[in-house]
């Protein structure tokens, strides 16, 4: 009777060391890791011919968007930054970014011969299709995660993301990292509409 108890008791201590939600580091629950993009590395389009060696003047490129805001840090409701993960993209490197100003210009280029050429549809939008064409003028397909419809494309150019409306009365441009979990089926530059 002895050695069952004993038994027991040892059991029930292996199973309290080893539960699920155990806390690490002196009492401190653990930190969530940062979010990795769920997809793997993708092959290079629309790169410039020579590689860029500083960050571009703000006033001669593109429209640019920075990730503040968009992420927060824990602040607000238990959980916040947990509960949108999802939402989170990819930090960059200044290197990062200024290979992705550079390829935006080059993606801005193409985008602005569609415009010019009109044709434009329903409510100002181009054909899908014309605008996978200009992408595609810069060898980026399918495999870079491109997405076009409604007016809307993003592209990831093997480095970052390039996404932003071309349409007949704008053409923008946003160089941003990839989604942390990026809308299904859509490729690493569409934020999830929905969440985990």
């Amino acid at each position: 009777m002895l050695i069952t108890r004993s038994v027991a008791a040892v059991a029930l201590l292996v199973v309290t060391v080893t539960a699920c939600g155990t806390r690490q580091g002196g009492g401190q629950a653990a930190q969530p890791s940062s979010p990795r993009p769920s997809f793997s590395p993708r092959p290079k389009c629309a790169q410039p011919a020579g590689a860029p060696t500083g960050l571009p003047s703000p006033s001669a490129s593109p429209t640019e968007s920075t990730d503040a805001g968009r992420e927060r840090n824990g602040d607000g409701a238990p959980h916040y930054a947990e509960n949108h993960a999802y939402r989170m993209r990819a930090s960059m490197t200044p290197e990062k970014r200024a290979s992705g100003m550079a390829s935006a210009k080059l993606i801005r280029a193409e985008l602005e011969k569609v415009r010019e050429e009109g044709g434009a549809g329903e409510y100002g939008r181009f054909d899908d299709e014309r605008v996978a064409a200009a992408l595609a003028r810069l060898g980026c397909g399918e495999e870079h995660g491109v997405s076009i419809g409604n007016g809307y494309y993003s592209v990831h150019t093997g480095v970052v993301c390039v996404s932003g409306r071309v349409t007949e009365d704008e053409l923008t441009t946003e160089v941003h990292g990839a989604y942390a979990e990026p809308q299904p089926g859509a490729g690493p530059c569409v934020e999830n509409r929905g969440g985990h």
